[in-house]
């Protein structure tokens, strides 16, 4: 029997560690969902001015209807689409009715058309609040000279066009010219139940191994 402790007290603690990682993976899921929920029924509502002092963590994903206009200057981030191959999201300075200047992702250009002309002046613009987090530290700086972006760096470019640091991602406008538009949409992966299912399932491979143990252990005792 006193060989036998060693070995039930491995499996016990094994069993414990597993079991508790599996739990806060479910933890975790339902916090993630709670988060999901959330952003889903912001991109669902319907649209409302832009907050008066937006904040990240307030009015992310808000969904918004303005009337502006499109000052200039632009900045181009380098991406790419699926169905349209590789080029460049355009970032624009956009002024609101109350004066504010604030930036707008109008949507994406294929190379060809990084320095075409596009349309200045009033606007109406359907989109949703975003403040990307984009960058790390293997994110290359951009290319000034050339007008490449890298990331969409609401800190850098909001100093880099004069605006607030607030980005409204177009979902839809009155621009029948518009570069495609790339509206905000739920990309946070959410794979905490794999995850609570792993640690469960190991937690009983463990299990079963320790009382497999223990049994070999009484079969030479015995």
């Amino acid at each position: 029997m006193r060989r036998m402790i060693p070995a039930l007290v491995i499996g016990l603690a094994g069993c414990a560690v597993l079991v508790w990682l599996g739990v806060w993976q479910v933890h975790r899921l339902a916090w993630k969902t709670e988060i999901l929920d959330r952003i889903g029924t912001r991109l669902a509502a319907e649209p409302v001015t832009v907050p008066r002092d937006p904040d990240p963590a307030r009015d992310a994903y808000l969904r918004v209807l303005e009337a502006g206009r499109i000052e200039p200057g632009e900045l181009h981030v380098y991406t790419s689409v699926p169905s349209e191959g590789v080029g460049y999201r355009v970032i624009v300075p956009f002024r609101l009715a109350d004066g504010r200047l604030i930036l707008l992702d109008r949507g994406f250009v294929p190379i060809a058309e990084k320095d075409a002309p596009r349309r200045l002046g009033p606007i109406r613009v359907r989109g949703s609040l975003l403040w990307p987090d984009e960058t790390d530290g293997f994110t290359d700086p951009p290319d000034l000279a050339k007008n490449i972006w890298f990331a969409r760096d609401v800190g850098r470019m909001s100093a880099a066009l004069g605006t607030d640091p607030v980005m409204l991602v177009t979902e839809a406008s009155d621009d029948a010219a518009a570069p495609l538009a790339l509206p905000v949409t739920i990309d946070i992966p959410n794979d905490h139940l794999q995850y609570a299912v792993t640690w469960f399932g190991l937690a009983i491979a463990w299990a079963g191994m320790t009382l497999y143990w223990l049994w070999r252990i009484k079969r030479r005792t015995d």
